[in-house]
């Protein structure tokens, strides 16, 4: 089977669709292969988005469960903390249906999808880049202008291509389960619950919820675990839906892009690192991709130079925040559950927590500022530096 294609997108996700959908706008003939069955298949996320995120993307706006206007952030020895607003913070979507509906978008601007299309090789040459795809049991040959890779974390295709491959990544575990009628967000610190990271009871409707973690090893025993502690809390009724794992990463891609290719989303480390949410920094990226696909497709080149600007734009919104914000992964990570809780302490008891939540420039999506804020602040900053020289001298 031969095609040709102006695009071809690898990966059916938010990021997969939304590029298709930018680029078939745009008059583009694009064509999307998904290894899965359906779009929205083995989803391993709980689709909290923040509000700054659907008021940019009017196209993502879909298939919304529930608003989160409050999160309660419990410390190791089970403390508590509120975080809330009056207004929704972000919200949480069904990531199955918000694929879709993504999916659909594209399809309605012309986009193409080829399901059960699995990638095996991407060749760019002079003329074109080439995908070798294995299609209903048969090997063919599809060839288009330029490659836009989104496939997620863990893709062969950047090293594959020579752009090298994320040095540092965690493991997320996620299951559903049956609980009580409440609304209200559940993130649960310590060092015996989720080592280095933290988890997290999410509802999705009024008697079920996603509960999750993330950690480097043994996610699967800390999520039971942490489901065994929940029950006996009263906090989940029922469970047993199997665990859906995925890796996560916490660095950019030394290089995202090559001739006729770009790679975008979690294939390229575009999440953050504080909490390993990608949909909103997918998005940017993919809009930049999207541009600098279309301008290129305009002059007819292609080159790895011309097609450099995507990174040097998506690096200017992104590599700061990112920096950031692995720094302070690294040194949470470090922290024992004592030196935790003696932050909570303060935290709590000068009400820091709230100061930050109705500081004008507060954002759910953008974290930087939030940290630099808070080693600066005259409480806190002495104690987290001291706590990071001891960690790291």
């Amino acid at each position: 089977m031969n095609r040709l294609y102006d695009v071809i997108v690898v990966g059916a996700g938010p990021v997969g669709s939304y590029v298709a959908y930018k680029l078939a706008g745009y008059g583009y003939r694009v064509l999307v292969l998904e290894q899965h069955a359906a779009v929205g298949a083995e989803v391993c996320c709980t689709g909290i988005i923040g509000r700054e995120c659907f008021d940019r993307f009017p196209a993502v706006n879909n298939a919304v469960l529930t608003g989160v206007r409050s999160f309660n952030v419990f410390s190791p020895l089970g403390k508590q903390l509120e975080l809330s607003r009056a207004e929704p913070l972000a919200y949480v979507v069904d990531r199955a249906g918000f694929d879709r509906a993504l999916a659909h978008r594209a399809m309605e601007e012309g986009a193409e999808y080829l399901m059960l299309a699995k990638v095996k090789e991407l060749a760019p040459d002079d003329k074109s880049v080439t995908a070798m795809v294995e299609l209903n049991g048969q090997d063919a040959r599809i060839e288009g202008r330029i490659a836009v890779i989104c496939n997620g974390f863990g893709s062969t295709f950047p090293k594959k291509l020579g752009l090298g491959k994320i040095a540092d990544f965690v493991t997320g575990v996620q299951t559903e389960v049956g609980i009580n009628a409440r609304e209200e967000v559940d993130v649960y610190l310590g060092q015996s619950i989720a080592p280095g990271f933290f988890a997290w009871l999410v509802p999705v409707s009024s008697d079920r919820a996603l509960v999750g973690l993330l950690t480097r090893k043994k996610t699967p025993f800390y999520l039971k675990k942490l489901i065994s502690e929940l029950t006996a809390k009263g906090k989940i009724i029922s469970s047993g839906n199997e665990f859906i794992c995925r890796g996560i990463p916490l660095m950019p891609l030394p290089k995202s892009y090559t001739r006729r290719a770009l790679v975008v989303g979690d294939a390229a480390g575009h999440v953050k690192p504080t909490t390993g949410g990608g949909i909103y920094y997918g998005l940017l990226c993919a809009d930049i991709a999207a541009k600098t696909v279309h301008e290129a497709m305009g002059t007819g080149d292609l080159s790895a130079k011309r097609l450099s600007n995507y990174e040097m734009e998506w690096k200017r919104i992104l590599a700061k925040e990112l920096q950031i914000c692995y720094l302070a992964r690294r040194l949470y990570e470090n922290l024992n559950d004592k030196q935790i809780e003696h932050i909570f302490d303060l935290i709590k008891a000068n009400d820091v927590h709230n100061e930050m939540l109705n500081s004008p420039d507060f954002s759910f999506d953008w974290h930087a500022e939030t940290i630099v804020r808070t080693l600066k602040h005259k409480i806190l900053g002495k104690t987290i530096t001291s706590m990071a020289k001891s960690r790291f001298p």
